[in-house]
C-alpha cells in the first residue's frame, strides 16, 4: 500500500494584483498578510480532513485530493505571495502523517510549487478568474495538470526514495496521485472563484435542478450493487444534470453540479457501492472514477464557459443589431451565395423608411433590385464593385413602390468573414434627397441670377437704339403733322403709321423697364412705393403666360404709399401672380380668373390680394406652404422657394404675407404692409418718380431759344436728341466727357447740359464733378440720362445727387419739358408714378 497521492498544497511568490490592489500595498500590512497565511493553511487542513474521509475504507488512497483546488483558489485569490500558507498546510499533513523529514521535504515542495505554477500560468496569460471564456477554462486546466505533474512527481519520488512505495509501483501511484490533485484543482478552484452568490432569478429551476441531482446521485452511488450495469446506464443520467446546470446557471451552476456529482461518487465508492467500485480490481476502479469525475467538471467549466461567451457574444449582437436598427443611415447586408448572385439577409428600420417598403420584401431579394437609374449605369457600377470585390462610394438613385426616388449617398464594403473570400456585402446609405434638391435649386437659383443679370443687361443695351428710335419717330411725326388737316393722304397715311411705331416703341420701353425693375441686383433703396403703379409692370410681365389658363381682373382702390424696396416688393407681386396662373390648367380661360384687388386693410395697412380659381390648397398642405423647398408642384414648375422668399421680404418690410383656401375654389394670398410714416411727397419722394407730361406736349411754352450740349457716347441717341430739340434751340453734341470739358473750358456758353451717366473713359459723374470745381453754375444746370446705374458707385451717386436723372429710352415729352424746366429756372413738378421717367433727387 502507499500513501495518497494528495500530501501537497500551493503556493508561489511574486506579487501579483489581488481584487484590484497592488500586492505591494498588501506587503504594507503583516498583520492582514499573515491572517491571510494562516487563514488559507487552516482551510487546507480541513480540505485534507475532507479528503481523508472520502479515502477507501481498506486504503488511504483519496481520489480527489481536495487541498490542491483550495491551494490553487487561495493563491489566484490572494495572491501567489501566499504561497507559505500551502507550504505550512502541507507539511501540518506531511507531519500528521508521520513520514521521515526527507519525504515530508519533497511532499511539501511538490504541493507548493502545483499551486504556484499554474496561479502564475493563469496570471501570464490574462485569464480572468470569472472563467467565463473558453480560453481561461483551458488555461486553468492546462495549468493545473502542468501543477499537478510536477506536484506527483515530486511526492512520488520522495515516496520511492524514502522506502514507503516500490519502485516498481512509481508509476500507477504517480498517476493516481496526479488524477487526484488535478481533479481537486478542477474541482474546488472554480468554486473559490465564484463571485458573491446573487439572488437567483430562476429559483424553482434551481431547486429542481437539486432536487433531481441528488436523486440520482443517491440511485447510482447508494443502492446498486456494486459494478452493477444498471448503475452504469444510470450513471449517464448524470452529464444532462450538469450540462443543465452549466447552461442555465453558468460557472457556479457547473461548479457545484460537478462537484455534487463528484462527492457523491466518492463517497458511494470509498462505500464499496455504485458503479465504480469491482471487487477484483479496486485500483481499476478507481481510475475509471477520476476519469469520470475528470470529465464532468472539465466538461461542466467549459460548457459554463461557452455558454458565457455565446451569452456575451448574443448581447453584443443585439447591441449592434439594436445600434444598426437605430442608426438614421440606412443598413442593408447581403450575402454572397456559392451561384455568385446577392440576396439581401439584413436590412434596419432606416434603409425601410427610406425606399418605403417593409422589411419582409427587402430580405431575400436581390440589392440591385432597389436602384432606379433606367440606363443601368449605377447598376453597372455596382455588378463591377461587386465582381472585383471592392468597396464602392457612389450617389444611387432608389426607386419606391410609387415610382418616386430618392437620392442615397451609398457606401459599399466587402466583408470577409474567413479572412479570405467575400461572404457578405454591407451597403449604408445615406439620404441626400433633399441635398440634390438643394444643388438643383441652387444651379436654378444661379441660371434665374444670371437670366437676371442678361435682362439687365440687355436692357441696358436695347435703351439706346430704343431711344433715339422713339426720338426719331417723335420727330418724323412733329413734321408730318406741320402739314396739318390739308396734308395729302399719303402723308396722313404716314403719320398714322409714325404714331402705331411710336405706340409699339413704347410697349417696348415698358418691357424693358418691367426687366429692370425685376432684376435689378442688390436693390438697396429704399422709399415711399405706391403699389397701384407697382401692380401694372408684375402684370405686363406674366400676361402673356395667363391669357391661355385665366382672364384677368384689375380691381384698384386707394392704398396709402409704403416704405420699402420697388424692386423686393415687385418680385413679391411677380411671384405671387406666377403662383396663381401656375395654379390654373391651361386651356379653358372663360373660365378661370385671376383677380388683382388693392385696398386699405381695416387695421390701416396697404393690402394687395391675388386671388385665382384654381384646384386650391389641400388642408394637410396649407400648414407648409411657406416652408422652404416645399412644393406640390413638378421639378419644371417649382423649387419650394418662390413664396418662402416672398414672406421673408414681406417680413423684413414689416409686413405679413397670408393664404386662405377651398379646395376646388382656388387661392387668395393677401399682401398686408404698413404704411409710411410720412405719405407727404415732399418730405419723401418715392423712387423714380416721373415727371408728369401731358399726351401731346409741343414746344417750350415760354418760346425761350437755348443753348443745349448734349453728351453721350452713343452718337445716333446723341443726333435724335438733336433733331428732336433742333427747331427750338440751339444744339451742341460730343460723344466724350473729355470733348464736353474742352468746349467748357474754351469759353463756350450752354444753358442745359443732357449728358450721359455712363460713358467710356470719362463718365458723367467726373464731368459733374469736374463742373462742380470749375463752372459751378452750368454743374446745377445739369441733367444726367442713365440706362440704368450698374455699378455700386453710378447706384450711389444717383442716390445722393441733387440733379435731375433721365432714365433711357426717354420720351421725347418728358425730354421737352425738362430741358424747358431748366431754362425757365424753375425745378421740375413731381407727379405721382406713372410711364417711366426721370427723377429728381435732394
Amino acid at each position: 500500500m502507499f500513501l495518497r497521492p494528495g500530501c501537497h498544497g500551493l503556493e508561489g511568490t511574486g506579487g501579483v494584483i489581488i481584487q484590484g490592489r497592488p500586492q505591494a500595498r498588501v506587503a504594507a500590512f503583516p498583520v492582514r498578510g499573515l491572517v491571510e497565511v494562516l487563514a488559507l493553511a487552516g482551510v487546507y487542513l480541513l480540505a485534507a480532513r475532507v479528503a481523508l474521509s472520502l479515502a477507501a475504507e481498506k486504503s488511504h488512497i483519496c481520489p480527489v485530493w481536495l487541498p490542491s483546488g483550495v491551494a490553487l483558489g487561495g493563491l489566484l485569490l490572494l495572491g501567489v505571495s501566499r504561497w507559505p500558507a500551502v507550504a505550512l498546510g502541507a507539511g501540518a499533513v506531511a507531519y500528521a502523517m508521520d513520514v521521515t523529514p526527507g519525504v515530508g521535504l519533497s511532499v511539501v515542495l511538490g504541493s507548493t510549487l502545483e499551486a504556484v505554477l499554474p496561479a502564475l500560468l493563469f496570471r501570464r496569460m490574462e485569464g480572468a478568474r470569472e472563467l467565463h471564456r473558453v480560453r481561461d477554462v483551458a488555461w486553468l486546466g492546462a495549468g493545473a495538470g502542468l501543477g499537478a505533474l510536477v506536484g506527483a512527481g515530486l511526492g512520488t519520488l520522495g515516496l520511492v526514495l524514502g522506502g514507503v512505495v516500490p519502485a516498481a509501483q512509481w508509476g500507477p501511484a504517480g498517476w493516481l496521485w496526479w488524477m487526484a490533485d488535478l481533479l481537486g484543482m478542477l474541482l474546488v478552484t472554480p468554486v473559490l472563484l465564484l463571485r458573491r452568490p446573487r439572488r437567483v432569478a430562476r429559483s424553482w429551476e434551481a431547486l429542481l435542478l437539486t432536487a433531481l441531482t441528488v436523486g440520482v446521485c443517491v440511485g447510482v452511488f447508494a443502492f446498486p450493487r456494486p459494478g452493477s450495469a444498471a448503475a452504469h446506464a444510470m450513471t449517464f443520467l448524470l452529464f444532462p444534470l450538469m450540462a443543465w446546470g452549466a447552461l442555465s446557471f453558468g460557472l457556479r451552476g457547473a461548479a457545484l453540479s460537478s462537484l455534487s456529482i463528484a462527492l457523491a461518487a466518492i463517497a458511494g465508492t470509498a462505500r464499496e457501492l455504485g458503479p465504480f467500485f469491482t471487487v477484483d480490481l479496486p485500483h481499476r476502479g478507481l481510475v475509471v472514477l477520476q476519469l469520470f469525475i475528470g470529465i464532468t467538471a472539465l466538461t461542466g467549466l467549459l460548457l459554463a464557459a461557452a455558454r458565457a461567451e455565446r451569452r456575451q457574444a448574443v448581447e453584443l449582437l443585439e447591441l449592434l443589431a439594436t445600434t444598426v436598427r437605430a442608426v438614421h443611415e440606412g443598413v442593408l447586408i447581403c450575402e454572397v451565395r456559392e451561384s455568385g448572385g446577392l440576396h439581401t439577409v439584413f436590412v434596419n428600420e432606416a434603409l425601410c423608411a427610406l425606399v418605403g417598403r417593409r422589411r419582409e420584401e427587402l430580405v431575400g431579394a436581390a440589392p440591385g433590385e432597389l436602384l432606379a437609374s433606367a440606363d443601368g449605369g449605377d447598376r453597372q457600377r455596382l455588378l463591377e464593385a461587386l465582381r472585383e470585390e471592392r468597396s464602392l462610394r457612389a450617389e444611387v438613385a432608389l426607386t419606391r413602390p410609387d415610382g418616386t426616388r430618392v437620392w442615397s449617398e451609398m457606401q459599399l464594403s466587402p466583408v470577409r468573414a474567413n479572412g479570405q473570400a467575400v461572404t457578405h456585402f454591407v451597403a449604408t446609405h445615406r439620404d441626400v434627397t433633399a441635398t440634390k434638391e438643394l444643388q438643383a435649386r441652387l444651379v436654378a437659383a444661379e441660371r434665374v441670377a444670371a437670366v437676371g443679370t442678361l435682362a439687365a443687361g440687355v436692357g441696358h443695351e436695347i435703351n439706346n437704339p430704343l431711344a433715339y428710335l422713339a426720338l426719331n419717330l417723335e420727330a418724323a411725326r412733329r413734321s408730318l403733322a406741320a402739314e396739318g388737316a390739308q396734308a395729302p393722304a399719303g402723308v396722313r397715311d404716314a403719320l398714322s403709321s409714325v404714331r402705331g411705331a411710336q405706340e409699339g416703341a413704347e410697349r417696348i420701353r415698358l418691357i424693358v423697364r418691367d426687366l429692370q425693375v425685376f432684376s435689378r441686383e442688390g436693390a438697396p433703396e429704399r422709399g415711399l412705393v405706391d403699389l397701384n403703379a407697382l401692380v401694372p409692370p408684375a402684370v405686363r410681365v406674366v400676361l402673356h403666360a395667363l391669357r391661355s389658363r385665366a382672364r384677368l381682373v384689375e380691381d384698384f382702390g386707394p392704398v396709402p404709399r409704403v416704405l420699402g424696396s420697388e424692386a423686393r416688393l415687385g418680385q413679391v407681386l411677380l411671384n405671387l401672380l406666377v403662383n396663381a396662373l401656375q395654379a390654373i390648367p391651361e386651356g379653358d380661360p372663360g373660365r378661370h380668373e385671376v383677380r388683382v384687388r388693392t385696398g386699405t386693410d381695416p387695421s390701416g395697412h396697404a393690402r394687395v390680394e391675388v386671388e385665382d380659381t384654381g384646384g386650391g390648397i389641400p388642408p394637410d398642405v396649407l400648414p407648409r406652404i411657406f416652408d422652404p423647398f416645399f412644393t406640390t408642384k413638378g421639378s419644371d414648375e417649382g423649387t419650394g422657394l418662390g413664396l418662402a422668399i416672398c414672406q421673408q421680404i414681406v417680413r423684413t418690410h414689416g409686413g405679413d404675407l397670408r393664404v386662405r383656401s377651398v379646395p376646388g375654389q382656388g387661392a387668395t394670398f393677401t399682401l398686408l404692409l404698413p404704411p409710411a410714416p410720412v405719405q407727404s411727397a415732399g418730405s419723401l419722394v418715392p423712387l423714380h418718380a416721373v415727371a408728369h407730361v401731358s399726351e401731346e406736349p409741343e414746344t417750350a411754352a415760354s418760346g425761350r431759344r437755348g443753348r443745349v450740349l448734349i453728351v453721350d457716347d452713343e452718337p445716333r441717341l446723341a443726333q435724335s436728341m438733336r433733331l428732336l430739340l433742333e427747331p427750338a434751340h440751339e444744339v451742341v453734341t460730343v460723344t466724350r466727357g473729355e470733348d464736353a470739358l474742352a468746349r467748357v473750358s474754351a469759353g463756350e456758353s450752354f444753358d442745359v447740359v443732357l449728358c450721359d451717366l455712363q460713358m467710356p473713359g470719362m463718365d458723367g459723374i467726373a464731368v459733374y464733378r469736374w463742373l462742380q470745381q470749375e463752372a459751378p453754375e452750368l454743374a446745377s444746370r445739369v441733367v444726367f440720362i442713365s440706362g440704368g446705374a450698374s455699378s455700386p458707385e453710378a447706384r450711389a451717386f444717383v442716390e445722393t445727387v441733387a440733379q435731375r436723372v433721365l432714365e433711357k429710352p426717354v420720351r421725347p415729352d418728358v425730354l421737352l419739358s425738362t430741358v424747358e424746366e431748366m431754362l425757365e429756372g424753375s425745378s421740375p413738378k413731381v407727379a405721382a408714378r406713372g410711364a417711366v421717367g426721370g427723377t429728381r433727387r435732394g
